[in-house]
């Protein structure tokens, strides 16, 4: 049986983001009392109240919810789940890919919001199997994250504040897509882990918002999400700018090891950069600063 109270089909994402400019974009008509939405896995799920007691299972829902206007809603959350700084305040029930089970149900939430990729599959399937309401949340494109937005203010009964946050972000899209739509192209190798090396293919959000600056992933066209990799797959590739995340918001040491390939156009160049893991690397709201921040390092590079 599908999650919450009926099972649906995953709503084809058109492929612009003008296209999905809708309010309230894929939600569900709902029975009388009830409001319902589809979730990224293509389930439909339904509440007959507005949640009142939330759980979040990555750090990138609850920066969500609290960006649809929920945030007084979230009882509890996953570990490093920062942003804003008051979900640090929260109760903790596990970390995404470990998650403490017994901690979720003692909260006695109303709606789960889960991740997809990040989240143990089988311990999704225990919330399913326990009929606990779980969104599965999993933003692969920009346009993605107004419409996330638009969801969850519905389940929360925010709808007003989560559109209007929607609303914003699609227009600040629109304005920085316009403002790189003819910059020279730069080839960009992002490096999300450095041990192994990982980067993304072009699936993955991080990857659309290289191209809305101008940039080309030189491993987008790799099967995987998030790809592992070898030190000589960057040198023949050969990038001409290399941008990469670390292990805290300011630490750039993960570019180190890349300065001493003196063939690498990137490190001959001096086109080593730096983004702040949280502003790139989470598909919500704050993803527009890592883009801008992103776009600039690539205007650099062109200089």
């Amino acid at each position: 049986m599908a999650r919450g109270r009926a099972a649906g089909l995953r709503a084809a994402l058109a492929g612009s983001l003008a296209a999905l400019a809708l309010p309230l974009g894929a939600l569900v008509p709902a029975h009388a009392g009830e409001r319902c939405v589809e979730d990224d896995a293509g389930a439909t799920v339904c509440l007959d109240e507005p949640a009142e007691r939330i759980v979040a299972l990555s750090p990138g829902a609850v920066e969500l919810l609290f960006a649809a206007g929920a945030g007084d809603r979230v009882a509890a959350a996953v570990s490093h789940a920062d942003y804003p700084p008051e979900a640090a305040e929260l109760p903790r029930v596990g970390s995404y890919d470990r998650l403490d089970m017994e901690a979720i149900l003692a909260q006695r939430p109303d709606l789960v919001v889960g991740w997809s990729s990040g989240n143990p599959s089988n311990q999704l399937e225990r919330l399913d199997a326990l009929e606990v309401p779980l969104y599965r949340s999993e933003p692969r494109e920009l346009s993605d994250i107004p419409a996330t937005l638009e969801r969850l203010g519905r389940l929360a009964g925010t709808a007003e504040a989560a559109a209007r946050a929607a609303a914003d972000f699609r227009a600040e899209v629109d304005e920085l897509a316009a403002t790189y739509a003819d910059r020279e192209p730069v080839r960009v190798f992002y490096q999300i882990w450095a041990d192994p090396v990982m980067t993304v293919n072009d699936e993955q959000i991080i990857s659309e918002s290289i191209r809305v600056c101008g940039g080309e992933n030189v491993f987008g066209d790799l099967e995987r999400l998030t790809p592992r990799l070898d030190e000589e797959a960057v040198l023949a590739a050969d990038p001409e700018a290399i941008v990469s995340g670390g292990m805290g918001e300011a630490d750039d040491s993960w570019l180190d090891a890349w300065r001493r390939y003196d063939s690498l156009q990137a490190v001959r160049a001096g086109n080593l950069f730096f983004v702040p893991p949280s502003t790139l690397q989470r598909p919500t709201p704050r993803l527009l600063e890592g883009t801008a921040e992103l776009c600039r390092k690539l205007e650099q590079a062109r200089r």
